[in-house]
């Protein structure tokens, strides 16, 4: 499936649709069980707390693989994202409540490339503060 933006009609400036997405205990255990990562400071309370932290947080790729779902979903093809990175700079935490936590993601268009390439920046939130930095994709179009 190729991307379903094209490359001329894009400018620089252009927002993407900002998402939110939820982020519960219960999905951490499950991602835990796909990527393998079982540090306890993702699901254990009295661990997380006990090493300094204010409570469970989210695993880092899970953050950047929520973040990235604004980008593939504008671009209509994850396979479209060629470059992908952050920086980690505070942690979603995740409270053992009915909300749990969230991540809110906007990007725009930072810059026009080269081949059909566009570089998008991201910035993700999670409770006032953001999450990642220097979160940027590059994102071959048609």
């Amino acid at each position: 499936m190729a991307s379903q933006i094209q490359y001329a009609d894009v400018e620089v400036g252009t927002e993407l649709p900002a998402a939110s997405f939820p982020v519960t205990r219960a999905t951490l255990v499950q991602y835990a069980g796909a990527s393998g990562d079982f540090n306890p400071i993702h699901w254990n309370e009295k661990f997380a707390k006990g090493v300094g932290l204010p409570d469970v947080i989210a695993h880092g790729m899970f953050t950047m693989a929520e973040a990235i779902r604004v980008v593939t979903d504008w671009v209509g093809d994850p396979g479209a994202v060629v470059e992908y990175g952050v920086r980690f700079t505070r942690p979603v935490v995740v409270p053992n409540d009915d909300r749990g936590g969230l991540i809110e993601v906007t990007a725009k268009v930072a810059a026009k490339l080269d081949d059909n390439r566009v570089r998008v920046d991201l910035t993700a939130m999670s409770a006032g503060q953001k999450v990642l930095g220097m979160s940027r994709a590059v994102v071959e179009l048609a």
